[in-house]
This record gives C-alpha cells, structure tokens and sequence, in this order.
C-alpha cells in the first residue's frame, strides 16, 4: 500500500483558507475578517482571526501565543516584520483542530455558536458591569474619591449639577497673558501636591511650570509674559516664536494617557477675543489630582472648566461602568475600545474579581460573541 505524504504547512495553511471562505465574513473597510472561536480536546479554547485584503491572509492567535503569519496566495507563507520566526508547526497544529470545528460548523452552525456561548471563558470576554457594584465590593479599587475628600467631592458635584461649570461667565477669559496662565499652574501644583513631590511654594508659577510640565512649551516661556496681545497671537499661531509639535498644556508629565493638562484654547463658536481654560486628567491615577486643581482654582475665583464635567460626576458618586476585557488584552488604552455611551474609564479583567466572580458575575453585560455560520445558509435547521 501507497504511503500517505504529510502535507507540508503550506498545504495544511491553504487548505484551511479553501474551507473558511466556505463561511460567512465580517467586513471593515475593504478587509475580509474570519473570526473562529474553537476548543481543543483538552478542553482550552482558541480565538482565531483570519483578515483577507486582496490576496494576503493574516492569521492572529488571539488568546494564544502564535507569532502572525501571512499568506500570499497562490502558495507562500511570510513573516511579518514585527514577528519574526514564527511556530509554523504550532500553527499547523491549531489549523488542523480549527479545520475540524468548522466541519461541526458546517453540520449544524447552531448548535456550535449554542456551544461557544456556553463554553467561551469569561476570562477571555468582554463587557461591562456597574462601578457601584465594584466600589461596594472591593474598597481600595478605584478611589479616588476618598483621596479627593468630601468637601471637595460634594462641591464638585455641586458645580456639575447647577450647571456651573457648563457656563462661559465661569469658564472663559476675555484677555490672558502667559503669566496668568502660569499662576494657574501654580495653583493647579500647590493643590495637587503628591507624597512623593517638593513644590517650593515660594517659586513663581512659571519656575514650576518649567520644573513640572512636559518640556516641549512650543515658545510659551519665551514670549513676553505680561502682554495680552503677544498670547493672542500665540495661540493663533501668528507668533514667530509659535513652535509646532510640543505639548505646552501638559502641565503634569506622564504617559500618553496619564499626564495632566491644563488646555487654553478658542472657543467653539469663535469668538477670537476670548480664551477658555480647561483641566483635562482622565485617568484614575490621577484624576484625583486633577480635581484637586479645579477645586482650588475655583476657589481662587478664576474661571476654569473640566474635560466632560458630567461623566465626572459619575466617576465620583460611581454611577459609570467599569469594563471587564479579555486576560490577553493589556489595560493600557483599553477603556478606549469600549463605547463612549458605556461611559467605561476604568478596566479590569475577569480573575482581577478574585473571590468575587460569584457574586459579580450577574451584573456584568458581556459583549456578543461572533456569530460563525457557513455562507448562505437556506432551509431548515435541525433543533437544539
């Protein structure tokens, strides 16, 4: 008897592709995107996404740890260049289990998407559930109320709600000049003061400006810091010493998403002779002292305004969602994956809820997951 040839992997890699467009694709734009969620005999679960764009095919091994590949058709397999030397005997291995779910597919798509949905692990989902219920659970997480205070909590609260902070009498200039500018950043410092930060009260703002901000000031320091005109022309960019691509308003240093502002800009409607100043620090590490700013400039009289002053109230009396995301997604940017409507600003994953899951588990809303089905399916289908 003829022994069989094992197929090499790029025959195993394209037999596969020939199977999968037997099924259903999502579309983005003019990529082509195949999303199978399948389990293994030893019971873990895989989530593989196959993206077509003309005649290259990029598989990922979402909840695994398979460096990409790409496929060219007719027959090459490429590295790409961010992941090189891939386990291509790794990926022969999964197509092969991903090959026979899509037969079970094929046979009875109901009843597989009916498995999926019961099987997935939660660790793995996505979705959301109430910081109420997280703040009654788990005191130490997301606090940044306590930190706050409640003084300087109900009177926050108190601007959101009377509309305050949503008025332009209370949130704009009518002439600015730098130094005005740094004496809020002084302010915005002596209020926010950390454990771990020497702020010499006896400094101007500008000398803690040049100490605390970002460094890259697009000429802010070197314009006259009295003259009302020379500011007007640099925010307009008609000032010589305008540079382009700093961040000026970063008045706290972080990372992309943890730093502080302190944001002068134009109005929307255009009114070119007045300026609004606004306080920006979204993330939960520092958005107590981002708050501890805008109470103190406001008691300082001057006009301020904060970043969606009403999800901040929402923060604050815990009446936003936290988003749960999947064990293989990093926290980093992550609440920016989820709608702004879900008002999501803090994340965790699913073992974070520890002994929790129980009790927590009810309340979380979890995203769908995708729906795999074979490509114009008519008739009748068998009852499960």
């Amino acid at each position: 008897m003829k022994q069989k040839t094992a197929l090499s992997v790029e025959e195993v890699l394209f037999t596969f592709l020939g199977e999968l467009e037997m099924f259903e694709y999502r579309m983005e734009s003019l990529n082509h995107i195949w999303n199978v969620l399948f389990p293994t005999e030893n019971g873990k679960w895989h989530y593989l996404r196959v993206v077509n764009y003309l005649e290259s095919y990029v598989f990922i091994d979402i909840t695994g740890d398979l460096k990409p590949i790409e496929l060219q058709k007719p027959n090459s397999i490429n590295e790409l260049p961010e992941y090189r030397f891939p386990d291509l005997n790794g990926w022969t291995k999964l197509v092969h289990t991903a090959r026979s779910w899509l037969q079970f597919v094929a046979k009875d798509w109901i009843a597989a998407n009916k498995r999926v949905r019961v099987e997935y692990p939660l660790e793995y989902r996505k979705g959301i559930v109430p910081h109420a219920l997280i703040r009654a659970t788990f005191p130490d997480y997301f606090r940044f109320d306590l930190e706050l205070g409640s003084e300087k909590k109900q009177k926050i609260i108190e601007l959101v709600e009377s509309l305050y902070l949503s008025r332009s009498e209370n949130t704009e200039y009518e002439d600015l000049t730098a130094n005005v500018y740094f004496n809020y950043c002084k302010i915005a410092y002596i209020a926010a003061k950390r454990e771990d930060e020497k702020v010499d009260e006896n400094l101007s703002g500008r000398e803690l400006y040049r100490i605390f901000a970002d460094g890259r000031d697009d000429g802010l320091l070197e314009i006259d810091g009295d003259s009302p005109q020379e500011f007007a022309d640099w925010i307009d960019a008609k000032h010589p010493k305008k540079g382009i691509g700093g961040h000026p308003w970063e008045i706290k240093r972080g990372g992309n998403t943890t730093h502080i502002t302190l944001a002068v800009y134009r109005p929307g409607y255009s009114q070119h002779n007045r300026f609004v100043v606004e306080l920006c620090g979204e993330a939960w590490t520092r958005f107590a002292e981002t708050l501890k700013m805008l109470y103190a400039i406001h008691e300082a009289g001057l006009p301020i305004s904060i970043t969606n002053p009403e999800s901040v109230r929402r923060r604050l009396l815990a009446q936003d969602n936290i988003g749960i995301i999947p064990s293989y997604d990093s926290y980093h940017r992550a609440n920016q994956y989820f709608p702004a409507k879900q008002d999501v600003f803090e994340v965790l994953h699913y073992k974070d809820l520890g002994r929790y899951k129980r009790r927590i588990t009810p309340f979380i809303t979890w995203e769908p997951l995708p729906i795999l089905r074979p490509q114009e399916v008519v008739g009748t289908v068998s009852q499960k």
